[in-house]
């Protein structure tokens, strides 16, 4: 019996809707991705066997809504819903952030509601049997799937995504580096073995206006609990040593976390 045998009749054994099913499975089980109570968003997500995975991964405590161009069956489960159209459309990202139950069509000057835990993407485009072109189409998936990730991702959040090896590979994982603190590539059991799909497996979501390396002048306004100056850029926090309130300084960042940073004084 071939691999592939092998998960499409467990899938149908176990009652999942897809063999893919045990991709995410196998991801989450490398990475420690999901976690009960997780607010998750699955994009490609027909027929919906990551749905069903990311669900049991959350459990009733959490959300997972999916996205699709095609039409995904219901779910019995509550903590499932499912949004029908192209995340490249206005539209369907009102409703996907109405299925979130956030703002769905905010002021431009309201801060924005980032309540995602992880974006996952199994997007694939119809396959042309050209390599080349195949692969573009596929980075231009993922960069949609990363767009969406960048938009409703916490702070610390989680991102995973399909990809083909291939010329463009290199440079939109250096664009997803320097928007996580972690991200490697992964290849599951569960992937054809002649495929060349490979799945980025990003986590730390720094959205942070600074990064590591950057020069800044910084306003010190307060003292952190082990004596560390802090200051405040657009409205995310770094630790400076050997700085006081009131003290405006050069500094160079040297380490970036979802939430804070540091830096040392360069003047």
């Amino acid at each position: 019996m071939s691999r592939k045998d092998d998960f499409y009749n467990r899938a149908k054994q176990e009652g999942y809707r897809a063999r893919s099913a045990y991709k995410l499975r196998q991801i989450d089980d490398e990475a420690d991705l999901l976690s009960p109570g997780d607010t998750v968003v699955d994009l490609g997500a027909a027929p919906g066997g990551w749905l069903q995975i990311a669900a049991e991964a959350v459990t009733e405590a959490g959300t997972v809504v999916g996205v699709d161009l095609r039409d995904i069956d219901e779910f019995d489960h509550p903590h499932v819903r499912t949004v029908q159209g192209d995340m490249t459309d206005e539209r369907t990202r009102y409703y996907l952030r109405k299925a979130l139950g956030v703002d769905p069509d905010p002021d431009d000057d309201a801060e924005p509601e980032r309540p995602i835990d992880a974006v996952v993407s199994d997007m694939a485009p119809d396959m042309t049997g050209e390599y080349e072109l195949d692969h573009a189409r596929s980075i231009h998936l993922a960069r949609q799937a990363f767009d969406t990730a960048l938009e409703l991702l916490r702070p610390g959040g989680s991102f995973v995504v399909k990809v083909f090896d291939g010329q463009d590979l290199a440079d939109f994982r250096a664009d997803v580096d320097r928007e996580f603190r972690y991200v490697r590539a992964y290849t599951p059991e569960a992937s054809r073995k002649r495929s060349s799909e490979r799945y980025l497996i990003a986590r730390g979501r720094t959205d942070a206006p600074v990064a590591e390396g950057d020069e800044v002048e910084v306003e010190v306004t307060g003292t952190g609990d082990e004596g560390d100056g802090v200051a405040d850029v657009e409205g995310y926090t770094l630790f400076v040593p050997d700085a006081e309130p009131g003290d405006t300084v050069e500094v160079v960042v040297d380490d970036v976390k979802p939430r804070f940073g540091f830096a040392e004084r360069v003047d």
